[in-house]
């Protein structure tokens, strides 16, 4: 349909020309503090809203500087514990007015599982709104009117989700999925009955048997994931590359782990060069995407249902562990800098007010709002998508402990290739007698339970789990040659780049070594 194509594209230049945020006029300062006041006017008579009276708030001259003075940061635990429970048990105009109907599932604490993140019909809105600017900034690559005739595959969690009672639960991509707009499903693929379909190796297969059926343009979704789809569909039908079933495929959207890593192996299932394009939609919302090409970095939403502050990531707000201090300094949009690390905190039509998102930043372009993600405030193992915190971690090696009654006086862990994916390599030190093989089969058991996106990852992309047990004083003995010995330092829980390097060196030099990568 070639008609069809060059409505659409035309349709998305028209669009492109009308200027959401012209340059000339825009103030991100200005029009953040309207955002602002936005969610206020719409939350102040929510409990939370009652509470820190954001109708006082709204009377102020500096509504921005009366909303930090009134309103504590919140971290997952805090805002939790004391709001977002009570929209968990059906409870309505807690955090946002209305019931929340949906919980996006997100990485799991020590505490639980998952975090479970409101996901209010608002937030939904706001979300395809983005989505369809993110669609009309498509204008400023040069792609054939044929190219908007291509479908789009989406791969992501079940649109099937699971009722408790007062509310759905499932990943944000299965929630968000199944809102698609009605224009929309033309051009969504794997479709609505493969998208329902919880268990995931059934749904790739189901993916690979319909593959040939489909024109695809797009593909969207986490890199592990994805090259082991087109992995399969290249062995299924014995092609040399994906391209050979997908000869239009001309995009590729990615988001939530660096691309980096995967880049060169996906590259070898392609043909052709395509366009890679990054975006942040996080669980609390639709955060920055790639809107324009020749660039690695991301545009902030500005004026969509998200108020931001930016915490520098520094020992004067954090302490060692990442946990975020009283009162940190929380700047605006218009007192940042660029090249600097910021943790970002957002308020949200979702019912996130002050909210420590977890995410850190840079910005690499103050006058376009543009930033990349640098990583986490606190030590995280994400080398697939398995968001490993340290609690996750900590608790892991606490219930090693208390299953074999052993003392563990340290560990670390590091991510490593494995053949074509990942593994994890854990050192334990301890004084104890362990057998290796057990507290593997423990480790991976317990972090299964503690954390849903590991007991994903595990299925393909994390192909192994590693351990070896060493004696403490392996571990204090290169402190002492870092020069890190005694005081306030402690040994890094997750090793990574000319760490992991120094400590593999220094393991072999000392003859301890036994897992060759």
């Amino acid at each position: 349909m070639p008609f069809l194509g060059s409505i659409i594209k035309r349709a998305i230049e028209l669009r492109s020309k009308i200027p959401l945020e012209s340059s000339k006029r825009f103030n991100a300062e200005k029009v953040q503090q309207k955002e602002l006041k936005k969610l206020l006017k719409k939350a102040y008579y929510t409990t939370f809203g009652e509470y820190y009276k954001f109708i006082e708030i709204l009377k102020k001259e500096d509504i921005t500087a009366a909303f930090k003075e009134s309103v504590p940061v919140h971290n997952y635990n805090s805002i939790f514990s004391n709001w977002w429970y009570r929209t968990i048990n059906g409870e309505a105009y807690v955090c946002w007015p209305g019931k929340v109907n949906y919980f996006a599932l997100s990485s799991g604490t020590s505490e639980a599982s998952s975090k479970y993140i409101p996901v209010t019909n608002d937030m939904l809105k706001a979300i395809k709104k983005t989505s369809i600017r993110q669609i009309i900034s498509l204008s400023k690559y040069d792609l054939p009117k044929e190219f908007y005739e291509k479908g789009i595959l989406m791969l992501g969690g079940s649109t099937h989700l699971l009722f408790n009672g007062t509310y759905y639960e499932g990943d944000l991509s299965g929630i968000t999925a199944g809102n698609i707009p009605f224009w929309f499903e033309h051009f969504y693929k794997p479709g609505k009955r493969i998208s329902k379909e919880r268990d995931w190796s059934t749904k790739l297969e189901e993916i690979v048997k319909d593959a040939k059926n489909w024109d695809i343009g797009v593909i969207v979704g986490v890199p592990a994931w994805l090259q082991i789809l087109m992995e399969k569909i290249i062995s299924h039908y014995n092609l040399k590359t994906i391209h050979d079933i997908w000869p239009n495929l001309s995009i590729y959207v990615h988001g939530g782990v660096s691309f980096e890593p995967y880049k060169k192996g996906f590259e070898k299932l392609l043909a052709h060069p395509i366009t890679y394009m990054e975006t942040y939609l996080a669980s609390e919302g639709f955060i920055a995407y790639q809107s324009r090409p020749n660039t690695n970095s991301m545009q902030l939403v500005l004026n969509n249902g998200l108020f931001f502050e930016f915490v520098p990531f520094n020992e004067n707000n954090f302490d060692d562990e990442g946990n975020i201090l009283d009162n940190p300094l929380a700047l605006t949009i218009g007192e940042i800098e660029e090249n600097k690390e910021y943790a970002l905190l957002i308020s949200s039509s979702a019912g996130a007010w002050r909210y420590l998102i977890g995410d850190t930043i840079k910005f690499t372009n103050k006058k376009l709002c543009e930033i990349v993600i640098t990583g986490r405030t606190k030590h995280f193992l994400n080398i697939c998508g398995e968001h490993l915190s340290q609690e996750n971690m900590n608790m892991a090696i606490r219930m090693l402990s208390e299953e074999l009654n052993v003392e563990i006086k340290e560990f670390t862990v590091a991510g490593i290739k494995h053949g074509s994916m990942f593994a994890h390599k854990w050192y334990i030190g301890s004084d104890n007698k362990i057998d290796e093989s057990i507290a593997k089969i423990k480790i991976d058991e317990n972090l299964k339970k503690l954390n849903d996106d590991y007991r994903v990852e595990r299925i393909a992309a994390i192909k192994d789990v590693f351990v070896e047990i060493l004696p403490t004083e392996v571990f204090y003995n290169w402190m002492k040659k870092q020069g890190k010995e005694g005081g306030q330092n402690k040994f890094p829980r997750v090793l990574k780049n000319e760490k992991l390097s120094n400590w593999d060196e220094y393991l072999k030099d000392n003859n301890l070594i036994k897992f060759i990568k």
